[in-house]
């Protein structure tokens, strides 16, 4: 999962370049959490980076991160999806906004989860997640009221 990033380029084309890294490491980490592949997935955090999840305490670090992605997933969420909206940057640093949706099965009933949330990067030879947080549109208490699917 590592995406090499070439230096020394005009300032539009090393964007250009930055969004498009961003973009393709976004689908890998996907790609790694919809396949259980949890380590994989973490590996694209620092080793301090801040977790925020919705209705929970933040949380630091990559393999605080990896333990409650793979809760995550053996707690039923699944099929996820995210789509980059926007990147800004400068530097070595980046912010990443985008819309997510995810499947959460719980029992027989299979809810259907969407929000938005707001990453921000840092290039370390590598670009890695430096801070993860997300909204849901699932209210505590309400969610099968709000989003049943089946």
């Amino acid at each position: 999962m590592y995406r090499a990033s070439s230096l020394g380029m005009s300032d539009s084309t090393s964007l250009r370049e930055m969004e498009s890294t961003i973009r393709a490491m976004t689908q890998d980490f996907c790609i790694a959490f919809n396949t259980g592949n949890y380590d994989q997935a973490a590996a694209l955090f620092t080793a301090d980076a801040v977790f925020m999840p919705p209705h929970e305490e933040s949380l630091q670090g990559a393999k605080a991160i990896e333990r409650t992605l793979r809760e995550f997933g053996s707690s039923g969420y699944e099929s996820l999806r995210l789509e980059t909206t926007r990147v800004d940057g400068s530097g070595d640093m980046a912010l990443e906004m985008g819309r997510y949706e995810v499947t959460v099965r719980r029992g027989t009933t299979i809810l259907a989860d969407r929000g938005k949330y707001l990453r921000g990067w840092r290039r370390f030879g590598a670009w890695r997640i430096i801070a993860d947080c997300w909204s849901s549109c699932i209210r505590l208490g309400d969610d099968v009221r709000l989003h049943r699917v089946a």
